[in-house]
């Protein structure tokens, strides 16, 4: 076979066989095969798409071209993943959950690009926090606190490397076959036994409607279950930040006070479904009992005390739990105030991010670096009535920028109206099982 023949075969729109998909994962990732004729197979890719068989053998192709995982915690492993969103902590909140309800949890997390935060980010800004783990330090610690979370272990998935790079410089990373395989071959390789997946969908998701995170929710949980795991996915709201804060500390502080019982009802119900989800997933009882168990974890302190544990087993300094001081602080603060009377009926949450990013929250490509105490607290959230004059929100920020100019961009945000719109959709629109 040749590269031209397989080209060729996949503009004509007719499927792969898994020996062809195979040899070019292969072939691209020794590099035997040119950037310039992969380019070409992505492209019509876009155009033709894949099929269910072909989606599942590029995602076991890809997850098999590294290392494949198998974490010996002597216990049900669950993994869980979310798409992206702004002001996502949920992972803070559920995996102590779940660990403090007996499931083992152990968690490779990336880092934030764009206007999309990252987990491994937000814990460094615990004091002392390590988030490169060697694999038997990270295994050992899951076996001693049910859970840790890591930035990528061992030679995992080169073959996504290499091509997520080369799809986000030739304008093919929105198709869902390709975003399929390059999340699932990650979960794939990392080895658990169950996979929870957070598909988000609204302003500040790269899925933007309940359709087409659904396609891209079915595919994740059929390509799982295809592979042998116990796999399903929640499709959940993000048409506005979730929670109140945008940001690296503040969002571990808004993950700590959540654990403590304090989490604003969006952050709330994503969180503990999620966590429901993860103990459903390891057999820990019904859908109700799992709900009832992680809801006794945050009432209980169990959980809170979970995450103490693995930020002490991590390095991290765990007086954060108990005293926000230790976190990093903004040298500024700006006060944002409403211009005018109304309910807020929208808050853009893609550009929210943006201005996260741009008060230095986020990074614009993978070298950049980032304030660790920049971002964003709302005061108020759609729904709420609010006077000319009245408090908004508060930028924070440690980083040089143009903070007069980013605050005049950030009243954009908010969509005002004079009567109170209540939203159409759950912050939890859909679970999709694939057992």
């Amino acid at each position: 076979m040749t590269i031209y023949e397989i080209i060729t075969k996949k503009k004509r729109n007719a499927e792969l066989s898994t020996e062809e998909i195979n040899w070019v994962t292969a072939g691209y990732t020794s590099g035997a095969i040119p950037d310039y004729q992969m380019s070409a197979l992505l492209m019509a890719i876009c155009f033709s798409s894949l099929s269910d068989r072909e989606t599942a053998d590029l995602t076991m192709a890809m997850a098999h071209s590294g290392d494949m995982l198998k974490p010996d915690t002597g216990g049900f492993n669950v993994d869980k993943h979310s798409t992206g969103g702004v002001g996502d902590k949920t992972t803070l909140i559920c995996a102590p959950i779940a660990a403090a309800c007996g499931v083992f949890v152990p968690k490779m997390s990336g880092r934030g690009l764009g206007h999309t935060g990252g987990t491994i980010d937000k814990l460094e800004s615990i004091a002392g926090f390590r988030t490169a783990l060697g694999y038997d330090e990270f295994i050992g610690n899951v076996r001693k606190a049910g859970l840790a979370i890591s930035g990528q272990t061992g030679e995992l998935v080169p073959a996504d490397k290499k091509i997520y790079a080369l799809r986000n410089a030739t304008a093919t990373v929105d198709s869902i076959p390709l975003i399929c395989s390059s999340i699932m071959s990650k979960k794939l390789a990392s080895g658990a036994d169950g996979i929870v997946l957070d598909v988000k969908v609204g302003d500040g998701a790269f899925m933007k409607t309940v359709p087409e995170a659904e396609k891209l929710a079915r595919l994740m949980v059929e390509v799982g279950t295809r592979a042998g795991r116990k796999c399903s996915a929640l499709l959940t709201d993000m048409s506005k930040p979730l929670g109140r804060t945008v940001g690296n500390a503040l969002e571990v502080m808004e993950a700590i006070e959540a654990l403590k019982g304090n989490a604003p009802k969006d952050l709330h119900e994503i969180s503990v479904s999620a966590a429901a989800e993860m103990l459903f997933t390891a057999g820990k009882g019904t859908a109700a009992e799992c709900i009832s168990m992680a809801e006794k974890a945050i009432s209980d302190g169990s959980a809170l005390e979970k995450l103490r544990e693995m930020i002490n087993l991590q390095g991290g300094d765990p007086r954060v739990i108990d005293d926000y001081g230790f976190f990093p602080k903004a040298k500024t603060q700006r006060e944002i105030f409403a211009e005018k009377d109304g309910y807020i009926c929208g808050i853009s949450c893609e550009k929210t991010g943006i201005i996260s990013m741009k008060l230095g929250a986020g990074r614009l490509t993978k070298e950049s670096g980032i304030d660790l105490s920049a971002g964003i607290v709302f005061e108020k959230t759609v729904g709420d009535y609010v006077k000319k004059g009245e408090k908004l929100a508060v930028l924070h920020t440690s980083s040089e920028c143009d903070l007069a100019e980013i605050s005049e961009e950030f009243r954009g945000v908010f969509r005002y109206g004079e009567k109170q719109e209540v939203p159409e959709e759950k912050n939890v629109i859909k679970i999709i099982k694939g057992y």
